[in-house]
């Protein structure tokens, strides 16, 4: 916009500073000093028209200037009625939100209310059922009432009817005593009871577990017993064979000493053997046997000869 306003004021300057022309003159009328007059004449004129035309600018620049304030001031003023406007329905949402809330509270409110009064209409129902049946229980305990009158009226412990109830309650309260602790005796009595039982029956439990084991040491110590039998029997047979056994080798190491000296005897060889050496003796014994079988070999051999002659 700025620049179009600009191309169309040079435009208008232009147009002005087109001056008409004069008409040309024939150069040999004008003398040197009529031209420079004609000269300084157009130089004026045209500076009147730039005069003018810098006048009538510096106006329009002035009117374009005091509309541009004038704009910029109804801009500035648009701008503060939007700023207000924009202010006020924040404000109205604000309020009406504030009243909104408000209106939501007051029929919470409302409704609390309702409940806490039915549920006063309620207690005031059971308050009056309450009344009627003292009223009732009242009536039906008058004739309590006049024989207490007549109990006072025939003792002269008591002066007043307060009296005479506060001695009952007292005499109720010391048989409730009483009671209670009657029957804390009894739980006291049932609960040693319990625990007399309940140790009666650990130490039958005891007991029996004791006869268990007795039962079963003495199985074990009849085993143990029987064992001892067993081995007692082994021992004795182990004894009696090892004697047997003694025996038979006293009577072997005999017969080979007996063997040993007939067959030292038959051989005539001086050996000197311990008579604890029963194995060596038995060498010598068989070594004098195979002799004889072998000299009774050869007999058998020279016998048929014998015969055959």
């Amino acid at each position: 916009m700025a620049f179009q306003l600009e191309e169309y004021l040079r435009a208008v300057f232009r147009n002005k500073l087109l001056l008409p022309r004069m008409p040309e003159r024939e150069d040999d009328c004008l003398t040197p000093a009529t031209r420079l007059l004609e000269k300084r004449r157009e130089l004026a004129e045209v500076e009147r028209a730039l005069l003018v035309q810098k006048e009538e600018f510096q106006m329009k620049m002035e009117s374009l200037q005091q509309r541009r304030k004038e704009l910029q001031h109804k801009e500035g003023q648009l701008k503060e009625a939007i700023f207000k406007f924009d202010k006020f329905l924040k404000e109205n949402d604000s309020k009406r939100s504030r009243a909104l809330h408000k209106a939501k509270e007051q029929r919470e409110q409302v409704a609390q209310k309702n409940v806490e009064a039915l549920q006063l209409r309620q207690e005031v129902i059971q308050l009056l059922r309450e009344r009627n049946r003292l009223q009732r229980c009242l009536e039906a305990h008058a004739v309590f009432q006049s024989y207490l009158q007549g109990v006072l009226e025939k003792t002269e412990q008591f002066q007043e009817t307060r009296a005479l109830i506060s001695h009952a309650r007292t005499l109720a309260a010391t048989r409730a005593a009483l009671l209670q602790r009657d029957q804390g005796g009894r739980e006291a009595m049932e609960e040693a009871r319990a625990q007399l039982q309940q140790y009666l029956e650990q130490s039958r439990s005891k007991v029996m577990q004791l006869n268990n084991q007795l039962a079963v040491l003495q199985a074990q110590r009849e085993q143990a017993r029987a064992k001892v039998h067993q081995w007692e029997s082994k021992w004795t047979e182990i004894q009696s064979t090892a004697a047997r056994k003694t025996l038979q080798l006293g009577q072997i190491r005999m017969a080979t000493l007996n063997l040993f000296q007939l067959a030292l005897k038959q051989m005539k060889l001086p050996v000197n053997v311990p008579l604890e050496d029963t194995e060596t003796q038995l060498d010598v014994v068989q070594l004098c046997l195979l002799d004889l079988a072998d000299i009774l070999a050869d007999l058998r051999k020279g016998e048929p000869a014998s015969a055959s002659q």
